[in-house]
């Protein structure tokens, strides 16, 4: 099998010593560099930061922090040096976010990617991402540039178009979102067109559930997923055993319990938390948003980094109960007051007509009390009242929900 390069099949101890050596050399770099990280590292020795466990003490900066602290130090918020000039392109993500560009060769890491979906050096690649003020087509050209294709700037919607473009040029590969593949080669049949000539594709931006992987593969076309942001580039991707998708080797990934910046075991589902070593733009434990789980496991393609199971859902549960919002964040603190207590999730409902919060906990044995103590710590930290309910260690369902918001609205 061939390999993008030797860094996807070295053995985990090495990659893990590496990562780790780099650390505090990023983190004096992104304190120099960066006057949000002179602030949130304050008081922090960089040198000290070369393991996993030191690396889980940092705060975690969440897009909704990097939207506020743009609002207050445009257009940056301060996790940017001196720009003009260093930065190639500026984009604009809702909210508005702004990301920079630097001009380093395939900035966001992409060719990895795309090499395992297949591309090669001479492929004719139809980019049907946007052009226009958001990174995607940006992201993806990049990448293919760098393995040697050429790419169409096809960009979104005029289908008919781009279905003329794929029958005058005939390429080779598609990226894009998947079910803009599907249009394409659905209004290929309709008219009457040989799109016949893509065989593959790198597909991010949505959901890609197996039933469309398997209906373009009927279709001839063997699609792989990557996991990419505006802000880091891609994070993950798809290779062939389609087990999973392989960790990038430009980031380190952690897994955190929701709303906190605490990792949890391998295998239990929370949000996706990255480190990424690009010094142009150095996003430290930068929450995504984003709900994965470790894969047990090596992959059966040789690559040796760990895996995640793909996107399983948003970590932001933030829910408005009796007026009053109430955090993932919020319930963890709860649970830092009682060791008792193994796992906890917060059901809302509105069975009786009026909001109701039940804290469920995981607790091997409770203790005479535990119920009045967290009912007391629930009140004073959400300011609402609650129910508690215990539950034996490993019932509540492994998918990452600190809230679960059941209410019915008739």
């Amino acid at each position: 099998m061939e390999y993008f390069d030797a860094l996807e099949t070295r053995a985990p101890e090495e990659r893990e010593r590496a990562q780790m050596a780099a650390l505090p050399a990023l983190l004096a770099h992104a304190r120099a560099y960066a006057p949000a990280y002179a602030e949130l590292h304050a008081g922090i020795d960089p040198a000290a930061v070369n393991s996993r466990a030191a690396l889980a003490a940092l705060p975690v900066v969440r897009k909704s922090e990097l939207h506020d602290r743009q609002q207050a130090a445009r257009p940056f918020g301060g996790f940017v040096g001196a720009w003009r000039g260093r930065v190639a392109r500026v984009f604009s993500s809702p909210g508005p976010i702004y990301e920079p560009e630097g001009r380093g060769a395939d900035y966001w890491r992409t060719a990895r990617a795309m090499f395992a979906a297949g591309f090669r050096a001479g492929d004719l690649v139809h980019n049907s991402f946007s052009y226009h003020m958001t990174p995607g087509a940006w992201i993806m050209e990049a990448g293919a540039q760098a393995l040697g294709c050429t790419v169409f700037p096809g960009g979104v919607g005029q289908t008919e178009q781009q279905v003329q473009a794929l029958v005058d040029l005939r390429p080779d590969a598609y990226c894009g979102t998947p079910s803009f593949l599907k249009i394409l080669l659905d209004k290929g049949d309709e008219l009457g067109a040989d799109v016949s000539c893509l065989t593959k594709a790198l597909v991010s931006g949505e959901a890609f559930p197996p039933s469309l992987r398997d209906a373009l593969l009927a279709r001839g076309v063997a699609a792989y997923q990557a996991y990419a942001t505006a802000d880091l580039g891609v994070i993950a991707y798809e290779t062939s055993v389609r087990e999973g998708l392989l960790v990038d080797e430009g980031v380190l990934l952690e897994i955190v319990r929701p709303g906190t910046g605490e990792p949890v075991p391998d295998g239990e589902v929370g949000e996706v938390v990255v480190t990424s070593f690009n010094r142009d733009y150095p996003l430290i434990r930068f929450g995504t948003g984003d709900l994965s789980a470790i894969l047990a496991g090596a992959s059966p393609c040789g690559r040796t980094n760990r895996r995640i199971k793909g996107w399983l859902g948003r970590a932001d549960q933030t829910t408005k109960v009796k007026g009053m919002f109430v955090h993932p964040a919020q319930v963890a603190d709860v649970l830092r007051r009682h060791a008792e207590v193994a796992r906890a999730r917060l059901v809302v409902d509105n069975a009786g007509g009026a909001d109701r919060m039940t804290l469920h906990c995981e607790v091997a044995a409770p203790p005479e009390g535990l119920d009045a103590a967290l009912l007391a710590s629930l009140r004073e930290i959400t300011k609402l009242r609650g129910e508690v309910a215990f539950c034996a260690v490993g019932t509540l369902p492994n998918d990452g929900k600190v809230i679960e918001d059941i209410r019915k609205y008739e």
